[in-house]
């Protein structure tokens, strides 16, 4: 890591200054930015990925659930085309990306949009649907056209972006010090609520003014479903503690959920594709064999909500359909100061009267 860092560094200074350039144009109103009338959440990252920005998402959903219509907004990566669109239940990865189909699934009554355009989707939004009261934005915090009104910065505990770099030398893809623009900060995945003290240094390393709110979220793991097209046999892991599981995964960071099968299965074995992949009819024949040979006994296939969203579209036929696949869910949990949390986000939304 650090001979890599030492390499690649001349290339990461030239991309931080691009960056400071941008910045700077935006910050001297050179650029313009555009604060919506209407409610907006933004939740990001200064990372390439990993962080849990959808789960996140899903939270501030459930938190605002009951305050009014909401909708969503993200660019819908890997999806095909640039427009703007409300997703559909029945649509496809390719016409709407995986997470915003994951998104519509769990809270149908949410409108999903995807769009590559932060502000003009922002301004269809608020034309198409009036009585919408907020939108929550994935993955916004680089969009610096939109100025949302409150921001939610995601780090990891596991690589926290105090003590990364920039690409190509790291993983970060934009300056540690946007920190700043983020009301609220949350170390994600921690295996469990940091002491006091540890709260405090944390807090140092992370740079954070005494206005900015942090917190610490940890995951917690739904119980395994049957999915679409799937067979009749998955498992309960707890009711088949000798069960075996074939886990395919297309994530940032699955080591999470790698760790917590492993607590439930007697033998996990993991198959990891990039994030977002697309599976192939190569890929799933190459499932269906392993599944048939990796081991003895009871067995499921498992995979996540996101790599579900991709393959509903291209299981059935195929030798996965009929074979025993689950799917698991997750939500991110705040540990310290929930209640705290909630509030934040309703404050910022209530008071404001739906847009008219």
């Amino acid at each position: 890591m650090l001979i890599r860092r030492i390499l690649l560094w001349p290339f990461s200074f030239l991309y931080g200054t691009v960056l400071l350039v941008r910045h700077a144009l935006y910050d001297n109103g050179i650029l313009k930015s555009v604060r919506p009338t209407l409610p907006t959440i933004a939740i990001g990252n200064l990372a390439l990925g990993g962080t849990g920005k959808t789960p996140m998402m899903e939270l501030v959903l459930r938190t605002l659930e009951g305050t009014g219509p909401l909708a969503t907004l993200s660019r819908g990566y890997g999806r095909k085309g640039n427009d703007i669109h409300e997703v559909a239940a029945q649509d496809s990865a390719e016409r709407s990306g995986d997470e915003p189909l994951q998104v519509k699934a769990k809270f149908p009554d949410v409108h999903v949009f995807v769009g590559a355009d932060r502000v003009k989707a922002v301004e269809e939004i608020q034309r198409s649907l009036p009585a919408v009261k907020a939108v929550v934005l994935d993955d916004a915090l680089q969009h610096r056209r939109l100025n949302a009104g409150l921001s939610i910065l995601l780090t990891t505990w596991q690589r926290p972006y105090c003590d990364d770099a920039l690409i190509p030398a790291g993983d970060l893809r934009d300056l540690p010090s946007r920190k700043k623009v983020s009301q609220i900060v949350v170390v994600t995945k921690c295996a469990s609520l940091p002491s006091v003290v540890e709260q405090r240094d944390w807090r140092e390393r992370l740079g954070l003014t005494a206005e900015q709110r942090l917190f610490f979220a940890g995951i917690e793991y739904e119980e395994l479903k049957l999915a679409i097209g799937s067979g009749q046999g998955a498992m309960n892991p707890a009711a088949q503690p000798t069960a075996n599981c074939l886990l395919f995964t297309g994530i940032a960071d699955p080591a999470p959920l790698v760790a917590h099968l492993r607590s439930k299965f007697a033998n996990v074995h993991h198959i990891a594709f990039p994030d977002h992949h697309t599976f192939t009819p190569a890929d799933l024949n190459r499932l269906a064999g392993l599944f048939g040979s990796f081991a003895a006994g009871p067995k499921t296939l498992i995979t996540t909500e996101k790599d579900a969203a991709r393959l509903r579209s291209v299981i059935g036929g195929s030798p996965l359909e009929g074979l025993p696949l689950a799917v698991i869910g997750m939500r991110t949990v705040i540990l310290n100061e929930p209640e705290l949390f909630s509030d934040l986000i309703l404050h910022h939304v209530a008071p404001h009267p739906a847009h008219r």
